[in-house]
C-alpha cells in the first residue's frame, strides 16, 4: 500500500481519538510501513507538564478560554513532522488543522513533504447527541456552558478549517454518520478509504 495521509475531523464526543487509534492499529496490522500520529493535543499535555514559561502562557490563554495561537500548535505539528516523518510511513494528523490559517500551513507542508492523496476523514455528530454524550463522561470541564462554548469554537474555525480542503486537488472530505457504534464508525471509515 502507497503510503497515505489521514486528516480527522469531529468534534468533542465524536469519538474522534477512538477511531484514530483504530485506523492506527488498521495501518500498522496491514502493511509494515509505519505511522506517525500527529497529535497535537498530546504535545501540549507534554509542555504543560513541563511547567516552563510557555506552559504558563498556555494555561493562562486556557483560563481564560482563548484559543491557542496558530503559529505554537503549527510549530508543534510541524515539529512531529520533522522528528518522525518520512516517505515510508502513513501520517495521521488529529488535532490539527484547527483554524484556516493552520489549513494552509498544513497544505504548505504536504507539498514540501511531498504528500498527496489525502483523506480529511469527518466524523459527524449531531449537537445534541455530542452534549448528550459528553455530560455522560461526566467530566468537570463538561457543563453544558462550556460545551456550548466549544460547539460554537467548531462551528466558527473548525469546520471551515476542514471546508478549506473541498475540491481541493489531492484532498478528499469523506463524511463519516458518527451516530453509530464504534465498530460501525471504524467499518465506515475502512470502507470509504477502499482498502
Amino acid at each position: 500500500m502507497q503510503t497515505q495521509t489521514f486528516v480527522f475531523f469531529g468534534q468533542v464526543g465524536s469519538g474522534k481519538g477512538t477511531q484514530v487509534k483504530l485506523l492506527n492499529d488498521y495501518l500498522r496490522s496491514k502493511d509494515n510501513k509505519g505511522v506517525v500520529y500527529g497529535g497535537t493535543g498530546e504535545e501540549f499535555r507534554k509542555i504543560l507538564k513541563s511547567d516552563n514559561f510557555t506552559a504558563k502562557l498556555i494555561k493562562d490563554s486556557i483560563k481564560k478560554g482563548e484559543l491557542l495561537p496558530d503559529f505554537l500548535t503549527t510549530a508543534l505539528f510541524m515539529n512531529i513532522l520533522i522528528s518522525f516523518l518520512d516517505d515510508q510511513k502513513h501520517l495521521i494528523a488529529d488535532g490539527y488543522p484547527r483554524t484556516v490559517e493552520q489549513s494552509g500551513s498544513f497544505e504548505n507542508m504536504m507539498q514540501f513533504f511531498k504528500r498527496d492523496n489525502i483523506k480529511i476523514i469527518y466524523i459527524e455528530l449531531s449537537e445534541e447527541e455530542a452534549m448528550k454524550r459528553n455530560l455522560l463522561r461526566g467530566r468537570e470541564d463538561d457543563t453544558e456552558e462550556g460545551l456550548r462554548k466549544r460547539f460554537n469554537e467548531y462551528k466558527n474555525n473548525v469546520i471551515p478549517a476542514m471546508n478549506y480542503f473541498q475540491g481541493k486537488t489531492g484532498y478528499e472530505v469523506l463524511t463519516i454518520n458518527g451516530e453509530q457504534t464504534i465498530e460501525d464508525v471504524h467499518k465506515d471509515i475502512i470502507k470509504a478509504l477502499n482498502f
